[in-house]
């Protein structure tokens, strides 16, 4: 846990909360889907009233079983924002039907659009770019439109590791939200190094591109479990982390937590309140409710189960 247990003037005090990491917990996100929302009886029971909860499309998943999963997370309080992946999306009329379904049923009114980890376009779509290009979010209303980040850049847009033509969509995306309405923000691919995402933000606000990001960060799983979703994820140099730990067999059950680079992406947003990096996105890779359970441990504002 991230109990760095600040004292006010001459060291630690056993059992405080770093007031840095509770406050960069506030607000944060977490992503579902909707299997996985399936294991928890009440979202109100583990979640703070209000937080954002993103609907992963994992190619497969049928637009039925997305939509009765946000219609549920709608009903018990929890504003929904669903994935959009171009590369599944065979075409303009399959995008109007999904939007209108998402508005029409579960009251959705945001959306994550990505490219989708998809080698193969199913359709017309390959890029995020082209679905906001069709106009049909704006024509349906919808309010907020996040689109995805990587910090260690992204092999379907570079596939050379560099990180030029992953900046220049993001510089696409940045005119897109100056000449439109859209309220625009950055979701991250999670890592585990505060270093290299601290420069990855640095870097892109150096560009001129200043919109707000919300860092992907991989909840407490076991270490197995996490270097298995780090590769299958494409994370990069940042996956040494868990490398290094993995050496020591000793520790390959015992769950990781994030609590090294919350701690230290908190303590530099402390140090420099306009950094960029402005909310936390958590990837509950051990599971829903260990993430939540962290998260409260940690600073984290905790739920307050419905009375009815």
């Amino acid at each position: 846990m991230a109990l760095l247990n600040f004292k006010k003037d001459d060291g630690p005090v056993p059992g405080r909360l770093s007031p840095e990491v509770e406050a960069f917990l506030q607000g944060y996100s977490i992503e579902v889907m909707p299997r996985t929302a399936q294991k928890v009886d009440d979202f109100r029971a583990i979640l703070p009233a209000g937080t954002r909860v993103y609907i992963a499309h994992i190619e497969g998943t049928p637009i039925a079983d997305m939509v009765a999963t946000a219609k549920r997370l709608n009903a018990e309080g929890f504003p929904v924002m669903p994935h959009f992946p171009a590369r599944i999306i065979k075409d303009a009329a399959t995008l109007a039907d999904w939007i209108a379904r998402y508005q029409g049923e579960a009251d959705v009114d945001q959306a994550l659009l990505l490219a989708g980890g998809v080698d193969t376009p199913h359709g017309d779509f390959h890029s995020s770019m082209q679905l906001l290009e069709s106009g049909l979010f704006d024509k349906a209303g919808f309010k907020n439109l996040h689109v995805a980040g990587h910090p260690e850049g992204n092999k379907d847009i570079d596939p050379n590791g560099g990180m030029q033509n992953v900046e220049d969509a993001l510089r696409w995306k940045q005119d897109f939200s100056t000449r439109t309405d859209a309220q625009m923000a950055i979701a991250t691919q999670f890592a585990f190094e505060a270093g290299p995402i601290i420069t990855w933000a640095n870097s892109l606000k150096a560009a001129g591109i200043d919109l707000p990001i919300h860092i992907g960060i991989a909840g407490p799983a076991k270490l197995q479990t996490m270097i298995k979703f780090a590769i299958a994820c494409g994370v990069g140099p940042s996956l040494r982390v868990l490398q290094r730990r993995a050496k020591d067999v000793t520790k390959l059950l015992m769950p990781f937590e994030p609590t090294e680079v919350i701690s230290e992406l908190a303590a530099h947003k402390a140090a420099n309140p306009d950094f960029n990096i402005t909310q936390v996105h958590f990837f509950p890779l051990g599971g829903i409710k260990t993430n939540a359970n962290w998260a409260i441990e940690n600073g984290g504002a905790a739920a307050v189960p419905a009375t009815a």
